[in-house]
């Protein structure tokens, strides 16, 4: 990687040569300005307003625009002697823990490079320090024309430096609060906190630039002459009335979306369960006691069978009313036989004895 800067840093009474390297990349698609009627370029020419003429990148210098319009020139040779430590040097001044640095300062981040052989030591131990200390160190240096502030922490094996906006650049967030007082109450911080745990966690590799891929597929059509990709229906959002709804409704999105059945589903079809198993049971239970008969039993018997048709343990007490008339009828079938039975056999006995009585009195 192409160094833009060349410098050391100051550790207190040690110095350390390094080379300032750019840690990001702007990957955005940039387009030039064209004459929308023949394609042409349109391009920016520097003139000098005296001569009304075009000048090159050599003949421009810097000047400073005094409060009466007047410009006064200013040099490269002027820059250099200015009475600053920090011209070629970023300069450690204090070491401090990463939570104190408010994220609105962070500004360009780069990485820095030791500067040759005689640089790995003290480029090694300044690395090191910062990694067992668990702090980050707080630096001023000076790029492009000004000093800036700058924070130093490690990255792998490699030490970074993000710039920090001065704290008198950060704007105080005034006016940006609703203004509305608003109560949240315990229901609603306990649905954001479901809905925070169900969204989970995201490895930020996996996040990408999807505007960029869109504008670069409608470039690539463009480009083989063909057309552009439709754009898909954005979806239509209504107005949001109940905040609870909306997160309720948002928590089970994103357990769905995850493959998950929401509690609230499980807990109504268990109930709707229970009910169907429960009602015809306790139907059944009242319709028992009533078989005393046998004529009876059959009837109760068949009309509970009918009732009870979808019930399993309905069906088993038509069937056991069943059995318990066809044992009844049968009990009634076999009792009038044997009383017939035993009085034929009695009527027998009589006539036999009235006979041999009678035969006995002719004999004598």
């Amino acid at each position: 990687m192409r160094s833009i800067w060349n410098g050391a840093i100051s550790f207190g009474l040690v110095s350390i040569p390094i080379k300032l390297v750019n840690a990001t990349q702007n990957r955005s698609i940039s387009f030039r300005q064209i004459h929308t009627e023949d394609g042409g370029r349109i391009r920016y020419r520097k003139v000098c307003e005296l001569e009304d003429r075009e000048v090159g990148q050599a003949e421009i210098g810097k000047g400073y625009e005094d409060a009466d319009g007047t410009i006064v020139p200013i040099t490269d040779e002027d820059l250099s002697h200015l009475p600053l430590p920090t011209a070629r040097t970023i300069e450690i001044v204090a070491f401090v823990p990463a939570d104190r640095i408010d994220p609105l300062q962070m500004d360009a981040a780069y990485y820095l490079a030791a500067g040759g052989a005689q640089a790995a030591k003290p480029y090694t131990l300044l690395r090191e320090a910062l990694k067992r200390s668990q702090k980050v160190a707080i630096a001023k240096y000076a790029l492009r024309g000004r000093e800036r502030l700058g924070m130093l922490r490690v990255v792998d094996d490699a030490i970074a430096m993000h710039g920090l906006l001065w704290p008198d650049e950060v704007r105080a967030p005034e006016g940006v609060a609703p203004d509305t007082p608003v109560t949240v109450n315990d229901k609603e911080l306990d649905l954001a906190d479901a809905l925070m745990d169900t969204l989970g966690e995201i490895e930020l590799e996996e996040l990408h630039d999807e505007y960029r891929e869109a504008l670069e597929e409608v470039v690539a059509a463009k480009v083989s002459g063909e057309a552009p990709p439709e754009t898909p229906e954005p979806a239509r959002s209504g107005k949001v009335l109940d905040l609870m709804a909306a997160l309720e409704n948002s928590v089970r999105a994103a357990k769905e979306s995850r493959g998950e059945r929401p509690a609230e589903t499980e807990e109504a079809s268990g109930a709707r369960e229970a009910e169907v198993r429960t009602l015809p049971q306790r139907k059944s239970a009242r319709a028992a006691p009533k078989q005393t008969s046998g004529k009876k039993s059959a009837a109760g018997g068949k009309a509970a069978a009918k009732k009870t048709a979808s019930s399993p343990s309905s069906a088993s007490s038509a069937a056991s009313a069943r059995k318990s008339t066809s044992k009844s009828a049968q009990g009634a079938k076999k009792t009038p036989a044997k009383s017939t039975a035993r009085s034929t056999a009695k009527t027998t006995a009589k006539k036999t004895a009235a006979k041999k009585t009678a035969s006995r009195k002719r004999s004598a």
